[in-house]
């Protein structure tokens, strides 16, 4: 069992375990937190699981979290991990299950007061209506297996050409809303007849809309160019891949079930499972799992048509169209470069609950932004803050990787056990939060107290020199899908 006196401190954002602590450790495990929030990490198995994802194959420089870590499938939730081309694996479990699970930001020209007094309520019944929750209710579509297939191979790029939004929502998304590589053959007909009827459907769990303002800029700079101003309407879309995604990791950890065998990797967990990135199903799964991100990238796309449909209806024809600022990915894997040793290499880096931060100048940001660093968003838990953070040199350490969100520290079934949802609506709307849901139960499973506190997550990051802070968002209206 891990303790403290493991641990090695570098600094007071950044704890070491060094690579002597198991024999297996082939780089040492690293996690950014600071002393109070150490208590948290040693509540759950996400430690632990840090240290297995330092024993992979080909792992480089160490194994990473970010300070929102908690448990999850083999890797931590939180968890950075960095492979060698040639000698490193590829994990579904360092991906999860929710392929592309990720953030996107829309921005008014509207401040608070122009919505509040007579279109804030209006606008969240409205975009509940639009916005489908994947149960069937709103405007859901359903689309045949021809036009799954053409999703995945072209993602976000799909819905743009059929009329879905704009040649700017593609400039401002990571990737530009596409993996290349993407091969729709390697996804299997029960993930995508799963995917049929879920695009531009919002899900369950942590996912939703939420009508924010602009509470704290921090850097006046970097939010004039991101087009932010204080007291400013955004609506921030939390959603992925759905079903369909959840299916390809399904398909391919059954596969690697017995493929890690035949290439002789040891696991310290079998949730662990990993084949060689250039082995037959490590390519396979890489191809499938860009076909999950990209359709993620779509769904959000979809979303955001609805969502500007109901603005238009609700604000007025008049009013500017909702612009994106940035969709980025936190559940993925993708070959980047990065300098390791001197030498600048490509990798496979893992990001499970992690967001890509690149800093300024780094030539894979949209060019109004290479000046500022890209934008990083960072949702809060449901009724408290999210953030927008720019990337910044510092992250060097983590691949130029940043946390994507508050993190749980209590189990979904843990928080139903002990809070109520009605309640919790009653208390959201006491401070003047409008709240649009589906059910109390999803509502009691994501309460506020069930995750760390935003603020103090963030703060690390922007201490540890990872992203900075650029401003600080708080709710108007929240929406929950299932």
């Amino acid at each position: 069992m891990l303790s403290i006196t493991d641990l090695r401190k570098i600094n007071d954002y950044l704890w070491e375990i060094p690579k002597i602590f198991r024999q297996d450790m082939r780089v040492p495990a690293r996690a950014y937190v600071s002393i109070k929030m150490l208590e948290d990490v040693f509540r759950d198995k996400s430690l632990s699981q840090l240290v297995n994802v330092a024993t992979l194959p080909g792992i480089v420089n160490y194994s990473i979290a970010m300070p929102d870590m908690h448990e999850g499938y083999g890797f931590p939730i939180g968890g950075v991990a960095a492979m060698d081309m040639k000698e490193g694996v590829i994990s579904p479990g360092g991906v999860g299950y929710d392929i592309n699970c990720g953030m996107k930001l829309l921005k008014s020209d509207f401040s608070e007061k122009d919505i509040r007094p007579s279109y804030l309520d209006k606008l969240a019944t409205e975009i509940q209506n639009e916005v489908p929750s994947g149960l069937g209710r709103g405007r859901q579509m359903k689309v045949d297996i021809n036009s799954i297939n053409k999703i995945l191979e072209q993602g976000g790029q799909r819905l743009v050409e059929q009329g879905y939004g704009e040649k700017e929502d593609l400039e401002n998304c990571e990737s530009q809303g596409k993996l290349p590589w993407a091969d729709a053959s390697t996804v299997s007909d029960h993930a995508k007849n799963r995917g049929r009827d879920q695009v531009g459907t919002l899900g369950s769990g942590n996912h939703f809309l939420e009508v924010q303002k602009v509470e704290e800029i921090f850097d006046a700079k970097i939010a004039e160019t991101f087009g932010l101003f204080k007291d400013q309407v955004v609506i921030m879309i939390h959603t992925g891949s759905r079903g369909l995604g959840h299916q390809i990791a399904t398909d391919y950890i059954r596969l690697m079930m017995g493929a890690t065998f035949k290439y002789g990797i040891k696991l310290a967990d079998r949730e662990l499972v990993a084949c060689p990135i250039k082995s037959p199903e490590g390519e396979r799964y890489f191809s499938a799992m860009a076909c999950g991100a990209n359709y993620a990238w779509a769904n959000r796309q979809m979303i955001t048509h609805f969502v500007r449909s109901a603005w238009k209806r609700v604000v007025g024809e008049k009013a500017s169209s909702l612009a994106v600022l940035y969709d980025v990915a936190h559940n993925i894997a993708k070959i980047e470069k990065h300098n390791v040793s001197g030498k600048e290499v490509e990798l496979c880096l893992h990001r499970k609950g992690a967001t890509r931060a690149f800093p300024p100048g780094h030539s894979e940001i949209p060019e109004k932004y290479r000046e500022s660093g890209q934008p990083v968003l960072i949702p809060g838990s449901m009724g408290t803050a999210s953030y927008i953070l720019a990337g910044a040199e510092g992250g060097k350490e983590t691949f130029f990787s940043s946390c994507h969100g508050a993190g749980r520290t209590m189990s979904r079934h843990e928080a139903t056990r002990r809070m109520s949802g009605e309640e919790i609506v009653k208390n959201l709307e006491s401070k003047g939060i409008i709240v649009k849901c589906r059910s109390y139960r999803g509502i009691a499973e994501e309460a506020p107290m069930a995750y760390k506190d935003i603020d103090s997550v963030v703060e690390v990051i922007h201490n540890a020199g990872l992203s900075k802070k650029v401003v600080r968002l708080v709710p108007l209206a929240v929406i929950k899908g299932e």
